[in-house]
């Protein structure tokens, strides 16, 4: 890459705006897990809309490709570049604009998740989207990945939370699609083209969200269950008598075990559950609200449908629940060859998947250990394969066990990727899983955006052939 381009880059963005130093990239290039690592000679940081198209104009002038990166917590390597210039949104972080009336907010793409959440509960508002990683995860690269996270039972997916998307083009225009409308019937609705695009269509430079009432009343309960089909039960009851559930969250036993045993201070709510269901239920009022949830789970342990339950009696017992729900990813890291899954089938499917998964699993690698949880209430599985105990970890069929959870997700009408997106590692997958229409669709919206396949050109489409 030439001195040339990188001299652009300084005299548009300014010495704070331009990383070439290795002690100073290194930070953006590998991904906390330690699973990608990349290389580039610089890293531009626009501060403004305006440097990010100039950004963007550069690079094409000079012939370099792009790779966006947001917070760097993407699980599919997608904002990890292999030698194109890096454009972080980091210095890109300022709330714009927030309008309580509207119930909307506008964030630059590199205002934090925790930002935004507390900006929308200063002006008594709710901004829904929760996941662990909320205090590094940014909004430009939630929108690029179409972020799910423990509320989209209640309020959907970042698709469903994004009102307007500002975005520099591939060819350096700036598009300013930051509306605040809940309605317009204007034609295509280009916004969606970026949300879940992975960075392959332009770089997002801000949002607009929508923001919610913020309830006045949470409970949070803790469930033993039998099984899948006995949550799935569980499921339909609670949503049916309460009316308020907010997220309804599923562990097997051994990912329970696994966060007692390999993350400190973690402790068993529940010893010799077989599955766990974690729910959480919020109101606009607090009367009433804890009457119906024990009278929900009360039917709920008559009808056979769980075995005990408990409900957090203050906030310190709520982090408890939820700590070990959010600690099982560090739990089963430790433990020998695995492969992470993150897939997704209807939900009156869910236990079908599992109970087909996990036979299929045996079939394949006897004695394979299974870490199934997640969001079962929008039918979205993180399931993990772990070899078993005493296995050469080279001899773990790895490939081969993740080809066989897609296999089973798809003959339920399920997806390969619930939320996590496809990135660099399931592009080939894309192909294999997805129907031809629909590749050849997002093969049309690549080349007629982006022809000389400028941004995040390794990511999301393989190669024609």
């Amino acid at each position: 890459m030439s001195t040339d381009l990188i001299a652009k880059l300084t005299a548009r963005l300014g010495p704070k705006g331009v990383l070439t130093e290795a002690s100073a990239l290194s930070p953006y290039l590998s991904e906390w897990r330690g699973k990608f690592s990349g290389n580039t000679p610089v890293a531009a940081l626009p501060a403004s809309t305006a440097e990010a198209a100039d950004v963007v104009r550069i690079c094409i002038e000079s012939g370099a490709r792009i790779t966006t990166q947001g917070g760097n917590t993407g699980l599919v390597g997608a904002q990890i570049p292999d030698g194109e210039v890096l454009v972080s949104l980091k210095r890109m972080n300022r709330i714009r604009a927030i309008d309580a009336d509207n119930d909307s907010l506008v964030a630059e793409a590199g205002c934090v998740l925790a930002a935004v959440q507390q900006a929308a509960a200063d002006s008594d508002r709710l901004f829904p989207l929760s996941l662990a990683s909320e205090g590094s995860a940014t909004i430009g690269g939630l929108v690029s990945t179409n972020a799910g996270g423990v509320h989209v039972l209640r309020y959907g997916m970042m698709r469903d939370l994004v009102l307007g998307v500002e975005a520099v083009l591939p060819d350096g225009r700036v598009w300013n699609g930051l509306k605040a409308l809940r309605k317009d019937n204007t034609g295509y609705d280009l916004k969606q083209l970026f949300i879940g695009a992975e960075g392959t269509l332009g770089v997002v430079t801000a949002a607009t969200l929508k923001l919610f009432p913020r309830p006045r009343a949470r409970e949070t309960a803790l469930l033993g269950v039998a099984g899948a089909r006995q949550a799935l039960a569980l499921l339909h009851r609670v949503k049916a008598t309460t009316g308020a559930v907010s997220a309804f969250e599923v562990m097997n036993r051994l990912a329970v075990d696994c966060v007692v045993r390999n993350v400190g201070g973690s402790r068993d709510p529940m010893p010799g559950a077989p599955f766990m269901v974690l729910i959480e239920f919020e109101a606009a009022h607090a009367e009433g609200l804890r009457d119906g949830v024990e009278h929900a789970l009360a039917a709920a342990i008559e009808a056979g449908e769980a075995q005990t339950a408990l409900i957090a009696e203050n906030a310190s017992q709520t982090r408890d629940f939820w700590h070990v729900r959010e600690a099982i990813s560090a739990g089963h890291r430790p433990e020998g060859a695995q492969v992470n899954h993150d897939v997704s089938v209807p939900v009156s499917k869910t236990p079908d998947f599992l109970a087909a998964a996990d036979a299929a699993m045996q079939a394949r690698c006897s004695g394979a250990r299974i870490v199934a949880f997640g969001h079962m209430g929008d039918g979205n599985f993180h399931y993990t394969v772990m070899q078993p105990p005493g296995m050469d970890p080279a001899a773990f069929p790895g490939a081969a066990l993740t080809q066989t959870v897609y296999e089973v997700a798809a003959a339920l009408g399920g997806s390969i990727s619930a939320e996590h997106g496809i990135g660099v590692v399931r592009k080939t997958d894309l192909v294999r899983f997805k129907d031809a229409e629909s590749i050849s669709l997002m093969r049309a919206l690549k080349r007629a955006l982006d022809p000389n396949n400028v941004m995040n050109p390794r990511v999301l489409l393989a190669p024609e052939v």
